[in-house]
């Protein structure tokens, strides 16, 4: 009996001979690199993926000069790929050890301008598990929705929410950490009085416009009819701590982000702004089979929040 009749099964149209070649050149430097593994002229491994395409109807390449680039389909066929294959591999270990490797590999997404003790906070139960393997992308906010929609990534951390603006992607974002936001400066120079008379002399190192940390400071600012002297904006956490640390100018974030150098007396808390806060976001979009790593990371920092926050 022929279970993959074409009639009646769409799998028959899927070579995955042809499908491991596609996930070969996907994953290569180059055609010729991918050749050379597989033991095939480029011209043969040429033909064999436009087989592929020609019986799924798509097109996973684009040509730019000498390289080949995924499409958006391509790159949602290489996710399909590597679970397979990788499955495939993990079946073969099981078959020659008796037992399977379990490890299953995720990808995480990084917004660029996130606070780098937060994000070590966040990872800290994959570095503890022997069952998980993972990368870290460093992206901006648009490549990170990008690689989310394209199956490049498993999640996507952010310090703010996603709105879902049409029928087409929906967010899901889930609330992680917050972090009380406060004036830090150099250690041993705090003022003697509230604020604001004490830092009417004082210049300001501050988070990019359009931030949450930025709107509350300014609030804070003209609720006590304060004009700080701003003389840098930064956008980049890291840079911001850095400057924080070695400028002598005051800063508003997070204590955690300049943690050591507190714990070092480098800098020093001066005052917390009430109801400030930095929102840290697990943004994922709906999957068929959703990596159960990702499920418990997202589960344990949920948890770890409600107890910090009860």
């Amino acid at each position: 009996m022929n279970y993959l009749n074409e009639r009646n099964c769409p799998m028959a149209r899927l070579n995955y001979h042809h499908l491991y070649y596609f996930w070969q050149v996907a994953r290569s430097p180059s055609l010729t690199e991918a050749a050379d593994i597989l033991h095939i002229s480029q011209s043969a491994l040429s033909a064999q993926i436009k087989q592929l395409e020609h019986s799924l109807n798509v097109t996973l390449f684009v040509r730019q000069g000498r390289k080949l680039i995924l499409t958006d389909v391509g790159r949602r066929v290489l996710a399909y790929a590597q679970d397979i294959f990788n499955t495939g591999e993990e079946l073969e270990n099981f078959l020659q050890k008796g037992r399977a490797t379990q490890v299953q590999h995720i990808t995480l997404g990084i917004q660029s301008n996130l606070s780098r003790n937060f994000i070590e906070s966040f990872i800290e139960p994959l570095l503890e598990s022997e069952h998980v393997s993972f990368s870290l992308s460093s992206r901006g906010m648009t490549d990170l929705l990008n690689g989310l929609v394209n199956h490049e990534l498993d999640l996507a951390l952010t310090n703010r929410a996603i709105l879902s603006e049409s029928q087409e992607t929906t967010w899901q974002n889930q609330l992680v950490a917050r972090q009380a936001v406060a004036i830090i400066g150099p250690y041993g120079d705090k003022p003697n009085t509230a604020f604001p008379e004490g830092y009417r002399d004082k210049k300001w190192v501050v988070p990019g416009k359009n931030t949450d940390i930025r709107s509350s400071f300014e609030s804070f600012c003209a609720a006590h009819q304060y004009q700080p002297e701003i003389k840098a904006e930064v956008d980049d956490m890291a840079m911001l701590r850095l400057l924080a640390r070695d400028s002598g100018y005051l800063s508003v974030l997070p204590p955690v982000v300049v943690k050591d150098e507190i714990q070092a007396k480098l800098l020093q808390d001066y005052e917390s702004i009430p109801q400030a806060f930095e929102n840290f976001y697990a943004i994922t979009v709906p999957r068929k089979f959703a990596a159960q790593s990702v499920i418990d990371l997202i589960q344990t920092a949920i948890n770890q929040y409600a107890n910090e926050e009860s």
